[in-house]
């Protein structure tokens, strides 16, 4: 059935460029492409189970070593041109990122397996503007720099950052588009963001970006009519959805119809096939290098014809690179020595062991509750007083954007320092240091629902990254009532030491603490305009007042110690799980029994119900009844008007 479906894509395209299969022209063109790669060095997960030299030797998926066999074999296998592209978000996954400014370790191994061009992606731009030009600095420093291609920055030289930035990009020959020629072949490549990487990258400012649409009109229009390019490729980290209203790569190609092929990011959809739109072929890897694709294509003057695509599970069946995997070896001792010696840890250390899978998806899951009880066993810890019942944190959250990864037992149930990890390792502090910080604000109870809405209402608009974690209450959720307000209850406590209903109203004035990374806490603002300030939330201080400059909120690791030491997330996590009881008494913590299954902290009750739809009005609702109750006075007035109106023609006739 797959290679059915391929063959009607190829089909359609042949019929799209009025060529037969009788007429295919003389020269050829491979593509090797990947996207979403995240610092992902390592077949996973675990990583305990990971043999890169033993052909299906374990049942670990990815790892660079074994994507760069696929790459070697692929231009082994090929007599004509074949180029590896990759359409960004190459690093920010693993513990392997940490360094990635100081050593731009990613950037090293691309350059090492034989990447032609690569673009950037939104958490490229997570180590703000500043540790990008370090990043990019530092490969070329190295001797470890491909060719990047990134159109649609907006420059501001008044600006030191956007300055230091631009610098880089010029050092490292970064450009916004670019020509390779291959066996006689012009290819036209350049790459951007789409709009939802833009968005989910505020720590990107205040570097801004340029519409994508227009910036590829502008790439296409000076790749074809300037440059007499007979390809041209975009590589694009806008992404693809089920929704066509939202899938960004497929509106891309409708709307600039000079793109020949769009090497997809940002979403990390897996296709067996590419998707067509228009004339344009678009194909995305999955992500983690779990996939590789390989696309076969002729090239007829300016017209691209398909041949074949091949999606490559990266599996133990490919035995690795073994100079890649030296090189890989190499950084973890790196890491060992200048990061984790002085935590007492190292990346293989096996910190834990669990019985089960812990998986995250878009519903309550145990690994997003045991992640959002770490914030809270974290914070609470560290900074509240058990005198005083106001210190402590009530209610933690963790989005499902920030989560990465699942925690799997694999073979022995071993859990490793870089396992763990891998499920919570993004971000960069206001100290400028690795991992996002905890902050900890107060809020009124009817804020808390508001924040709960987000998984009701936004997630559903946007998508699952904006699903919600959560530690220290329970809710329940009607998703047939009024949209941003969904949430029927909200009970605050634990499941060890019970729950009791949380006064939502407005007129409870009680203010609980909250805690979060400095990540989602930004959202907060961007939410609150996404739905016209019906679910705006103000971060406020114990005593009420608002706090404007989240940095303000930090989490404070060690009072005693002058200025602020940041509480990182990724550390707490380490040590919520190393606080576990041995078991069965190996020296190892066990994972609870706890996080086995969901624990009904979100809950679904649909209901058309009108008691159930209508109960406690929130207002979203109130002004929905508002609206509904205009229209009908409208209606009968207008009814009123009308029979009037016949019973004077009749009093005429």
């Amino acid at each position: 059935m797959k290679r059915l479906r391929i063959v009607l894509i190829l089909m359609a395209v042949l019929c799209a460029t009025g060529i037969t299969a009788t007429a295919a022209a003389e020269k050829y063109l491979t593509i090797v492409h990947t996207n979403d790669m995240h610092s992902h060095f390592q077949g996973f997960a675990p990583e305990v189970d990971y043999r890169p030299f033993e052909p299906k030797g374990d049942a670990t998926l990815g790892g660079w070593a074994r994507v760069a066999t696929v790459i070697d074999q692929t231009r082994k296998n090929r007599s004509h041109p074949v180029l590896v592209l990759d359409a960004g978000d190459f690093s920010m996954g693993s513990f392997f990122h940490m360094l990635t400014r100081e050593e731009a370790f990613e950037l090293r191994l691309m350059a090492a397996m034989g990447y032609d061009a690569i673009t950037l992606g939104n958490h490229e731009f997570d180590l703000k503007p500043v540790g990008l030009a370090s990043i990019l600095r530092s490969a070329k420093a190295k001797d470890g720099l491909p060719q990047i291609v990134f159109a649609g920055a907006r420059w501001n030289r008044d600006n030191p950052a956007l300055a230091t930035l631009e610098d880089a990009f010029a050092e490292a020959g970064v450009k916004p588009w670019t020509v390779l020629e291959r066996n006689g072949i012009k290819i036209g490549l350049f790459g951007m963001l789409g709009k939802d990487a833009v968005e989910v990258s505020p720590f990107a400012k205040p570097l801004t970006f340029r519409d994508p649409i227009e910036t590829a009109r502008e790439m296409v229009d000076i790749l074809r009519n300037r440059e007499k390019v007979d390809i041209v490729i975009c590589l694009s980290h806008g992404g693809l959805r089920d929704d066509p209203k939202q899938s960004e790569d497929e509106i891309l190609a409708k709307a600039v119809p000079g793109i020949n092929v769009i090497i997809s990011g940002h979403t990390h959809t897996k296709l067996d096939q590419p998707r067509l739109a228009g004339k344009t072929l678009i194909v995305q890897a999955w992500c983690y290098g779990r996939q590789v694709g390989i696309l076969d294509l002729v090239i007829d003057g300016n017209r691209t014809i398909p041949t074949a695509y091949t999606p490559v599970a990266v599996t133990s069946e490919i035995a690795g690179d073994r100079k890649i995997q030296a090189m890989i070896d190499g950084f973890k001792k790196t890491l060992d020595t200048r990061l984790l010696a002085g935590l007492g840890l190292s990346y293989d250390q096996i910190i834990a062991e669990t019985k089960r899978d812990l998986v995250n998806r878009a519903e309550e899951s145990p690994l997003g509750n045991l992640l959002a009880d770490a914030i809270r066993y974290t914070v609470n810890k560290a900074d509240s007083d058990p005198s005083d019942p106001q210190s402590r944190v009530v209610v933690a959250v963790e989005s499902n954007g920030v989560i990465r990864d699942d925690l799997l037992a694999g073979n022995t149930g071993k859990i490793s320092v870089g396992d763990l990890f891998r499920t919570i390792p993004l971000g960069i502090g206001v100290d400028n240091t690795m991992g996002y910080p905890l902050i900890s604000f107060y809020l009124y109870g009817y804020e808390i629902k508001r924040a709960l809405e987000i998984v009701t209402s936004v997630r559903p608009l946007k998508n699952d990254d904006y699903y919600l974690q959560v530690s220290g209450l329970r809710f329940t959720y009607n998703p047939r009532r009024v949209l941003f307000d969904r949430v029927t209850s909200i009970d605050i406590g634990s499941e060890d030491q019970g729950f009791q209903p949380l006064d939502y109203s407005p007129s409870n004035r009680t203010l609980y603490r909250v805690a979060a990374n400095i990540y989602n806490a930004t959202f907060l603002k961007i939410v609150g305009d996404f739905t016209y300030s019906l679910l705006s939330i103000v971060p406020k201080d114990r005593q009420g007042a608002a706090i404007d400059d989240l940095s303000k909120a930090l989490v404070d690791a060690d009072p005693q110690a002058p200025g602020i030491q940041e509480l990182k997330q990724w550390q707490g996590v380490i040590e919520y799980v190393r606080s576990f009881p041995d078991t069965n008494g190996n020296g190892l913590p066990d994972i609870p029994d706890t996080y086995q299954g969901q624990l009904g902290r979100i809950v679904e009750q649909p209901s058309l119900n009108p008691v159930n739809l209508l109960s406690r009005p929130a207002k979203p609702t109130l002004l929905v009844l508002a609206v509904l109750g205009i229209v009908a006075l409208l209606i009968i007035a207008a009814v009123a008007v009308i029979r009037k109106r016949r019973k004077s023609r009749v009093k005429k006739s």
